[in-house]
């Protein structure tokens, strides 16, 4: 069976990703990048490769050294590092960034996979290895939301899924029926905080996933540190799409949520 290549970001994710993969008899080959992937992942793959940031050229050159048709990217980058110069980019990313119309995530890693795919490289969609984090609609925690935060849930989930088609962020905050914020490059933890500040308290959170979610490129995911993210901004409940978001440590995520009175649903 031929080999996945596994190209890691920030969090557990691609832990669970290559765990899961293994437990199928795949041979899974990790790429990390230095300062952030998680190092427990070399314990979790057949092999194991660091990176620097920016590095692309010698990554292409250690998937092919690796017989590797079919990759995933997984784990999370944070989307402010494309504005902070092009200097820390070898000359094969500086290019395709050059290439890319804009510097949107969707946008960077079609490219991407456009330039894989001359390669004789698949980007495949891992969610078929993550079933099991996609959670169907409910709710989870003991504390159902109110009326009123029912009524922002709804207007959340019709605001996010219209501004989701412009690849702006998946997540929003309502309170009272009113956007207090979205969800842009700083991503979601960072816009709850900000919420925070802005309503005090008593506001909802929403993700979806965009109208035309490309699972090979980005999966909407909620854990621990969104919802104590939450909790700490005082928000009062939290949403998500069903079958289409990744819930990260539920057993932990609910047990958190119902000690503060947090609703924690799935629509």
């Amino acid at each position: 069976m031929p080999r996945i290549g596994l190209v890691a970001g920030y969090g557990k994710l691609p832990l669970i990703f290559a765990q899961a993969a293994k437990e199928k008899g795949e041979t899974v080959i990790g790429f990390g990048l230095k300062g952030v992937t998680d190092e427990n992942l070399a314990g979790c793959v057949d092999r194991m490769h660091w990176l620097e940031w920016g590095g692309f050229k010698k990554a292409l050159l250690l998937i092919a050294a690796e017989r590797i048709k079919r990759i995933v990217m997984l784990g999370k980058i944070k989307k402010d590092v494309f504005f902070k110069g092009d200097e820390e980019f070898d000359d094969k990313a500086r290019k395709i960034l050059e290439e890319t119309k804009d510097r949107k995530d969707y946008s960077i890693l079609s490219e991407i996979s456009k330039v894989l795919k001359t390669f004789g490289i698949e980007v495949m969609d891992p969610t078929g290895y993550l079933k099991e984090l996609m959670p169907s609609k409910g709710v989870l925690t003991k504390r159902e939301p109110t009326k009123d935060e029912w009524g922002d849930i709804d207007y959340g989930k019709l605001v996010a899924k219209d501004l989701s088609r412009y690849d702006i962020g998946q997540t929003i905050a309502v309170k009272d029926k009113t956007v207090i914020a979205l969800e842009a490059v700083e991503g979601t933890d960072e816009m709850i905080r900000r919420a925070g500040r802005l309503a005090r308290a008593g506001f909802v959170v929403v993700k979806v996933a965009r109208p035309h979610q490309d699972m090979k490129f980005d999966i909407p995911l909620i854990g621990p540190d969104t919802l104590n993210a939450l909790i700490e901004a005082k928000g009062k409940a939290l949403a998500l799409e069903g079958e289409r978001t990744l819930l990260m440590d539920k057993s932990e995520l609910v047990k958190i949520a119902d000690e503060n009175s947090i609703s924690v649903v799935v629509i």
